[in-house]
């Protein structure tokens, strides 16, 4: 089973790496862009295909090390092998 973790920073927590980014975008000359925020996607092959226990481990997972649950938030999408939702 294939999942994807979508891991995004809380919002009021800063953002370094999306600062420094919209910094050089306004220096290219892209002076629209209001906000940069950079966050993370995390691709997992599971090998079961039970959707709940692949769940509550990627869960497991993310407390554990793929997210800092502290300052960042996360989304966990099961997906089929055609690459879209389970």
């Amino acid at each position: 089973m294939k999942a994807t973790v979508h891991v995004t920073r809380r919002s009021d927590i800063a953002d370094p790496q999306g600062a420094a980014v919209l910094r050089g975008l306004r220096d290219l000359g892209f002076s629209e862009v209001a906000s940069v925020r950079i966050d993370k996607v995390i691709t997992l092959v599971v090998e079961t295909a039970d959707a709940d226990r692949a769940t509550a481990d990627i869960e497991s997972m993310c407390e554990q090390l793929l997210a800092n649950p502290v300052m960042e938030d996360y989304e966990i999408r099961l997906l089929g092998e055609d690459g879209n939702g389970a």
